[in-house]
C-alpha cells in the first residue's frame, strides 16, 4: 500500500540542468509567468526538493540590472530547454558555500 511520505518524483526537466551545467549552456524557461534565460551553476537539494542556482542572464528579451546568483525551485521552472548560448563560470559562484554541504548534486568546474 503507498504511503504519503514517498518522495516526489524529480521534475522532467532536470537532466536538462545537469547537461547546461556539464556544458555551461544556458537554459530559457518561464518563471513567474515571464521568460528567463539561466546560467545554471549548481543543483542541489533543500528540504527534500531540487534547487539551483543560476544566474539570471535575460528576463523577457532584457538582461537585468544587477548581475547575481539567484535560487530557484526546479518545479517551478516550466518549459525548460537548453540554449546554445554558453556561459563562464562567475566568480559570484562559491561551490564550497555551506549552504550546499550534503546537499550538492553538481555544480560547474573551472
Amino acid at each position: 500500500m503507498p504511503t504519503n511520505d514517498a518522495p516526489a518524483p524529480p521534475p522532467a526537466s532536470t537532466p536538462i540542468i545537469f547537461e547546461s551545467i556539464v556544458k555551461q549552456h544556458c537554459v530559457a524557461a518561464t518563471y513567474n509567468r515571464g521568460e528567463v534565460t539561466l546560467a545554471p551553476h549548481a543543483i542541489y537539494t533543500r528540504h527534500g526538493e531540487l534547487h539551483i542556482d543560476a544566474i539570471t542572464v535575460e528576463r523577457d528579451g532584457k538582461p537585468p540590472k544587477e548581475i547575481k546568483l539567484g535560487t530557484f525551485k526546479l518545479v517551478g521552472l516550466g518549459a525548460v530547454r537548453l540554449t546554445p548560448r554558453r556561459f563562464e563560470r562567475s566568480a559570484l559562484f562559491v561551490k564550497n558555500d555551506a549552504k550546499y554541504e550534503g546537499s550538492l548534486l553538481m555544480a560547474v568546474e573551472g
